[in-house]
């Protein structure tokens, strides 16, 4: 793997991301990387990481790295990094709540970090899908979590949507090109003109689509 390739991998709680990330990862490679963003509280949790290392096999390269991923030259591996929430939560906590620094520092290190030719997996959640919070600070890190997600996407070259264990919606971009590819399981939609014909004809689908379904069922 030696030239860059971003992918996102996003969804929500136990959706199956991290699973379909590791999959990809060794359909790539017999040796990829895991990079892990949890901050180790105590022993209990260290003894919870080590399980789960010990789960993914000697095949894997873990290395655990709170917030500086730069750190790591990675070049030319396949890199999970699980995830980016809580890479986010250890900028949030550490600045204090302040969403714009965190934001700031977490989008200066995610440039420095992807300028490595690598193929970097990151695992994110759509925390914003489980309604709005009637906390002030969590309201606060949905936005940032938000907020990083879509500059993530906007530079990454696949986005990978997971619903209940399935890869509802795939999305690949190349950026050369400004083309962009919309997979399902069993349908593929390739659209080269204007991003804005592109949308009203992927709304059509669905509506068709949707409605071929319901009277399936009937």
């Amino acid at each position: 793997m030696g030239k860059k390739h971003i992918v996102l991998v996003t969804g929500g709680q136990r959706s199956g991301k991290s699973g379909y990330a590791q999959k990809l990862a060794l359909s790539l490679t017999a040796n990829p990387v895991y990079l892990a963003t949890s901050r180790v509280w105590d022993e209990e949790f260290r003894e919870r990481v080590l399980r789960h290392q010990a789960d993914r096999g000697p095949e894997w390269t873990n290395i655990e790295e709170e917030k500086y991923l730069s750190r790591h030259d990675l070049n030319g591996r396949v890199v999970v990094i699980d995830c980016v929430t809580l890479w986010v939560t250890n900028f949030f906590f550490d600045n204090e709540g302040d969403t714009n620094r965190s934001l700031g520092e977490l989008k200066e290190e995610f440039n420095k970090f992807t300028e490595q030719d690598a193929y970097l997996i990151f695992v994110t959640n759509e925390i914003g899908l489980g309604g709005v919070s009637p906390d002030v600070v969590q309201r606060r890190f949905t936005d940032l979590q938000g907020w990083l997600n879509q500059y993530i996407a906007s530079r990454a070259d696949e986005v990978v949507l997971m619903v209940s264990g399935h890869e509802i919606c795939a999305i690949r971009i190349l950026h050369k090109a400004k083309k962009i590819w919309y997979n399902r399981t069993y349908h593929k939609l390739c659209i080269s003109y204007s991003f804005g014909i592109y949308c009203k004809i992927l709304n059509w689908y669905f509506f068709t689509n949707c409605k071929t379904e319901r009277r399936s069922t009937r």
